[in-house]
């Protein structure tokens, strides 16, 4: 079904649940791709936006057009992730880092393990920001958002999303000194 999101979340607001369908097939991708940057775990990343869409059919009378509906559903899943990623404990289970990639063949076993080595010390080193500067610079870095998106899906303002992210840059470049 064709159709801008503004039109689709105004009908499915009125119950059309095609519309909500259409909504979700067309923002469910990107979401899962930012909760599972997010929160580290592909698991946890679809628990996050399965439950952010459930809380989107029901507050969709609620939403207003203010903003775009993906930035609203942005805000809802890093919300979602924000109080998951607090709930957790604080040590972080190693079988949540991601797998690498399979390496390439045509790499030395000895790079290919400094590869591993250091991607897993970026894993620990992002699980180790506060969850408000891991979220600000997974939606800056790996989403590529402008500040002025970011503090709209966050709910701050443009200087403290800068802020936030800049943190995240120099703890990052802080923990990652080792493999320059």
């Amino acid at each position: 079904m064709p159709g801008d999101d503004g039109l689709l979340a105004v009908r499915a607001a009125e119950g059309d649940e095609d519309a909500f369908e259409t909504l979700v097939r067309r923002h469910a991708p990107g979401l899962l791709r930012l909760a599972a940057s997010v929160l580290g775990s592909p698991a946890e990343a679809e628990d996050a936006v399965q439950d952010a869409f459930v809380s989107a059919w029901r507050r969709l009378p609620e939403f207003r057009g203010q903003s775009a509906f993906g930035t609203w559903m942005h805000r809802i899943v890093v919300n979602r992730c924000l109080n998951m990623l607090r709930s957790r404990r604080p040590v972080t289970d190693l079988d949540s880092v991601p797998e690498p990639e399979a390496p390439d063949h045509a790499v030395s076993p000895a790079r290919a393990a400094e590869s591993h080595a250091a991607a897993v010390a970026l894993g620990r080193s992002l699980s180790e920001l506060s969850p408000e500067q891991r979220v600000c610079w997974v939606l800056r870095e790996l989403e590529g958002q402008s500040y002025e998106t970011i503090a709209e899906t966050v709910g701050i303002s443009p200087e403290a999303a800068r802020g936030r992210v800049f943190r995240a840059r120099r703890c990052l470049t802080e923990a990652m000194t080792a493999w320059r």
